[in-house]
């Protein structure tokens, strides 16, 4: 998350000149945000986020040398990651599985209004996903065999309690925290509490991961 009164720093990686200048001129135009590198690929990405600090990257999923896939993999594999935010062409779930399997905080398609992008890079610089629970459930639910095959229940589930293995499951079932809430007969307070209990403990790093977890854990299953 950022700090308080301080811009969201944002990395823009598009193989397209105009498309990153395009997303930079948006950018600009806002008070919150600072963009401090473009890159053409993900290696180059990669190179760049070692100069600079930033919150959040701005990642094109089909580009040349190094996909924005694979170039988020890596990211998502070093300490102290900005957050992914996945941008393609195709509205595919091919696209939106692949980017949030391999650790990206959310996906837009590239000809979101301004305005989109905008409020979507605030969303994950705040610590949250910017793909609904529910149609992250859904995503997820139609290619869990990938996630689940071969794999037996995750030992890392034995540390999370009982309860926090409930709410783990019931937000991998695309229920809100009111939702949940609900359906446990608890204050909504203390969802959010075991919900960030046991986003430490398994290291998660938002929502949508929590949901990635749920399935690659074996905890929830595919439905069909």
């Amino acid at each position: 998350m950022t700090r308080a009164g301080t811009p969201i720093r944002v990395v823009v990686v598009d193989d397209q000149p105009l498309i990153r200048a395009g997303f930079a001129m948006v950018l600009a135009a806002q008070e919150d945000i600072e963009v401090v590198a473009e890159a053409e690929n993900g290696a180059d990405a990669l190179r760049k986020l070692r100069d600079v600090e930033a919150d959040v990257v701005i990642m094109d999923i089909r580009m040349p040398v190094l996909d924005g896939i694979e170039a988020t993999r890596i990211l998502m594999g070093q300490e102290g990651a900005p957050r992914v935010l996945a941008l393609t062409t195709f509205d595919t779930e091919e696209d939106a599985f692949a980017a949030l399997s391999a650790g990206a905080s959310g996906f837009l398609l590239k000809n979101s209004p301004g305005p989109e992008l905008v409020e979507a890079i605030r969303v994950v610089a705040a610590g949250d996903s910017v793909v609904a629970p529910r149609i992250t459930r859904l995503l997820l639910d139609r290619f869990a065999d990938r996630l689940t095959s071969g794999k037996g229940r995750d030992e890392r589930l034995e540390i999370l309690t009982g309860r926090e293995r409930d709410v783990l499951s019931l937000v991998a079932q695309g229920l809100s925290n009111a939702e949940i809430a609900a359906e446990l007969t608890v204050a909504e307070a203390t969802v959010k509490t075991h919900l960030g209990n046991l986003m430490a403990k398994l290291h998660l790093r938002d929502r949508a991961q929590a949901v990635v977890f749920a399935y690659e854990s074996g905890l929830v299953r595919p439905s069909h």
